[in-house]
């Protein structure tokens, strides 16, 4: 399954007898699904199975889409009153005859009110429905190229993300491997802490020394945190791969990056790893903001 961004535009045009119109879509970042329609006067019913075709093609992204309609060559030609027009015509001839009033010109007769008329597209129910059909046809074409869009983008933000997920493993196996944590580090720093506690506290008993020297090599053990980051990097490039709607869940697991990141920092004791977790939270900063445009 493809993976989609949010982000996408697309237009889609239906031309026909009746009418022309034209759909534009455009789709940006939203925490869940909205569309939002903008349709010609007369046309409000048309909202619910437009929206309900959005719904059923997306889950997630701010849409909105709008519906252009100009008459086509059906509507465009104007009816005459032929009826109307014949009995206009007999007032005015005994007018000139009786009264002397000047001659009533063809387009004077046309003119007046009722004589000639364009239809109207909504009041005419059969044209109307017409219309509608086709507006949801061409809104059919225009979902299919938002999607094409989507996915688009979608593709081009795998790459990126799956470029941080290389990253942050990377990074998580460079604090795994620093030489810091190696036992004969590890050893002499918590002789040099012990040593510290002893000037501070001469009179410390051996037991609550050797609690403390346990406490100390607990709190500098960052092994839980590289295991859950390794299982998370994991658990990313399965959703990559298997595409589909899977932005809630990558962010979720993003904030996990975070919250292991800031705990190997709270826990180094050393200059080194400590550098390595705040290159760390760049990365997963960087790979959250690009995850918030994923469906």
């Amino acid at each position: 399954m493809t993976l989609q961004s949010m982000t996408g535009f697309a237009r889609a045009a239906l031309d026909d007898e009746v009418a022309s119109l034209a759909w534009e879509l455009r789709s940006v970042n939203g925490r869940g699904l909205e569309a939002r329609l903008r349709l010609p006067p007369g046309f409000e019913r048309l909202e619910q199975p437009a929206k309900n075709a959005i719904t059923r093609r997306f889950s997630r992204g701010n849409i909105q889409a709008s519906l252009s309609l100009a008459r086509g060559e059906a509507l465009s030609r104007p009816m005459v009153d032929e009826a109307l027009l014949a009995e206009l015509a007999e007032i005015a001839r005994r007018l000139h005859e009786q009264h002397g009033a000047a001659p009533a010109t063809a387009d004077g007769l046309l003119a007046l009110r009722g004589v000639m008329e364009t239809p109207d597209v909504g009041a005419d129910e059969t044209a109307r429905t017409r219309i509608e059909a086709l507006a949801l046809e061409a809104l059919e074409t225009a979902l299919d190229e938002l999607a094409a869009a989507r996915s688009a983008e979608g593709a081009a933000l795998r790459a990126v993300l799956e470029r941080h997920l290389d990253e942050i493993e990377a990074l998580t196996l460079r604090a795994e491997t620093d030489p810091s944590r190696e036992p004969a580090s590890i050893r002499a720093r918590l002789e040099e802490q012990v040593r510290l506690l002893l000037d501070a506290a001469p009179q410390l008993d051996e037991n609550r020394l050797h609690q403390e020297a346990a406490f100390l090599a607990a709190k500098a053990d960052i092994r839980e945190e590289i295991d859950r980051l390794k299982t998370h990097v994991a658990a990313a490039r399965v959703l990559l791969a298997d595409g589909g709607a899977v932005g809630r869940r990558l962010d979720f697991l993003a904030q996990e990056f975070n919250r292991e990141s800031n705990t190997l920092c709270s826990k180094s004791n050393a200059a080194s790893v400590t550098a390595i977790g705040l290159e760390l939270k760049a990365v997963v900063d960087q790979f959250r903001e690009q995850v918030q445009n994923l469906e």
